[in-house]
């Protein structure tokens, strides 16, 4: 979990990206200090572990957060280091909130090499965070992560995030101008690590999570990881640009989202009202939802370096797609849901169903609001009608 060491020439030219790159090793120690007495996470910590002494004695509880913090980052003085304690949380999180957790396809990877895991999108930080811990498992680096800059909200989430291996995707910059330079920017950042730092790298496959349960390619986001070769080295050949970055797909499937309810609220107020506000911090709540919530069982599939000779980025996006739907796991709530739906009984397999997936299913449904339980219904019958080319995008 360690990343490699940067040369004296490669820190120098790491200065271009030190405002979206992740936290290095020297840094870890003042940034964790930082974090121990950051008022606003220690009320965040307090408001979830100690709820009663933080409503009646805020000082103390803070003082108490503080101190339990600086406890268990005890000998954190590195990036490794902080994300072994993660690993430790990992493992807590997934022996409480879901039944089983299953990766495939790693085998089929070096180790030693570095790669561009592209990945369908369903929750905010658990994506990227079961992608390193099935690394971390098989004995594989973790990544760096990229993150897009309206979650980073607050600056302990920055801090957190950097300190975890994210890096920062520019969704805020206003201007044409400045939002060129920033994609460039980050274009290089990313083709820098996956060649010369020799680190792998996570990126959702759209901007935003798929609330749908549509999982598609952006093709922008491939022009925007071309765009480092052809300005460095004056070759805008896609197909060696992929080739280059070692694009792996990678597919992650939930039997059930902690978050599926605020995304059917979402889905069916932008087709209500045609729009949709956010309240503040709601992705931080998502967060949270998402790590607490119970999530049933959860596979990961690693796909296959990207190796064709691709002439446009439409023909990549084509083939991650292929890739992230062809290894997508299906669950029984999948089947189940597009059994409720009716949409196409064709594709309806419940043979693997067992009584208690359908009386869970059903428990599950009954907590939804009804307004809502045909877009929540959707979330789960889509991957399979996805797969079929009949889903239709709800969340543009």
């Amino acid at each position: 979990m360690t990343a490699n060491p940067h040369s004296a020439e490669a820190a120098i030219d790491l200065d271009r990206f030190a405002d979206i790159r992740p936290y290095h090793d020297e840094e870890v120690e003042a940034v964790l200090a930082r974090l121990a007495h950051d008022s606003e996470l220690l009320d965040a910590i307090t408001r979830y572990r100690l709820p009663r002494l933080a409503r009646f004695a805020p000082p103390l509880a803070r003082r108490l957060a503080s101190f339990r913090l600086q406890r268990e980052m005890r000998g954190v003085t590195a990036v490794r280091d902080f994300q072994l304690r993660i690993a430790d949380y990992m493992a807590h999180m997934i022996s409480r909130t879901t039944h089983g957790f299953e990766v495939e396809g790693l085998e089929r990877l070096d180790p030693g090499q570095a790669y561009l895991f592209i990945g369908n999108h369903r929750d905010i930080a658990l994506d990227p965070a079961f992608v390193n811990y099935a690394l971390y498992l098989a004995g594989h680096d973790t990544v760096r992560i990229a993150i897009g800059d309206n979650l980073l909200q607050k600056p302990f989430v920055t801090d957190l995030m950097r300190l975890n291996k994210s890096f920062i995707v520019p969704r805020s910059i206003k201007g044409k101008r400045a939002m060129l330079a920033a994609y460039q920017s980050l274009s290089g950042y990313i083709r820098h690590s996956i060649t010369d730092d020799n680190h792998s790298v996570w990126l959702a496959q759209r901007e935003g999570r798929a609330k749908d349960g549509v999982d598609r390619t952006d093709s922008a986001i491939v022009k925007m990881l071309c765009m480092a070769r052809r300005l460095e080295e004056g070759d805008s050949d896609i197909g060696s640009a992929v080739r280059e970055l070692k694009i792996v797909p990678v597919s992650i499937s939930y039997e059930y989202d902690p978050c599926a309810i605020n995304k059917a609220r979402e889905l069916q107020a932008k087709e209500t009202d045609g729009t949709y506000r956010k309240v503040e911090f709601e992705d931080i709540f998502s967060i949270v939802s998402g790590i607490t919530g119970n999530k049933g069982r959860v596979k990961l599939v690693f796909g296959t370096p990207l190796s064709a000779d691709f002439g446009t980025a439409d023909e990549v996006a084509d083939e991650i797609d292929r890739q992230v739907l062809e290894n997508y796991p299906i669950f029984p709530s999948h089947q189940l849901a597009l059994s409720e739906t009716g949409a196409a009984p064709e594709l309806v397999d419940l043979t693997g169903v067992t009584p208690g997936d359908r009386e869970y299913f059903r428990h599950q449904l009954a907590a939804v609001p009804e307004p809502l339980q045909r877009w929540w219904l959707l979330q789960y019958a889509n991957p399979i009608l996805n797969r079929a080319g009949k889903a239709q995008r709800h969340d543009a």
